[in-house]
């Protein structure tokens, strides 16, 4: 299975814009590269769809998924992993951004579904995200 994708570069640590294709175990291995550096950014979508792209941004066990169609981004609901007034800051291309604890989710759940993302083009149940 095919994947297109963008990511932090280990060696930098810095968001390369630059898209790539390739199957599905090179992304794996870079987000394995990532999670031993402790944080990481990642874009992914299906090959020849520009939309829905998912989102993965992480920092240690915790993560938070954008979902992005042509018109709007949403948040993935959290799994409880943190407090709903806690705050969490995950990389967002090159700069981190703040979540509520409301959205934050553990990374290995996380990276669950951005794998089920790429093998069923289904990013999830509409009522676990939220508009932003």
């Amino acid at each position: 299975m095919s994947v297109t994708w963008a990511a932090t570069a280990p060696e930098s640590g810095r968001f390369r814009a630059v898209e790539r294709c390739s199957d599905m175990s090179e992304l794996t291995k870079h987000f394995g590269e990532l999670r031993s550096r402790g944080r990481g950014y990642l874009e992914v979508r299906l090959p020849g769809a520009e939309f829905p792209l998912l989102a993965l941004g992480f920092q240690g066990d915790r993560g938070v998924l954008h979902l992005m169609d042509a018109d709007r981004t949403f948040l993935l609901a959290g799994d409880g992993t943190a407090a709903a007034d806690t705050v969490l800051h995950v990389p967002v291309m090159d700069d981190l951004a703040a979540f509520s604890g409301e959205f934050v989710l553990a990374v290995d759940r996380a990276w669950d579904l951005v794998r089920r993302f790429v093998a069923t083009g289904a990013p999830g149940r509409p009522g676990e995200w939220h508009g932003v």
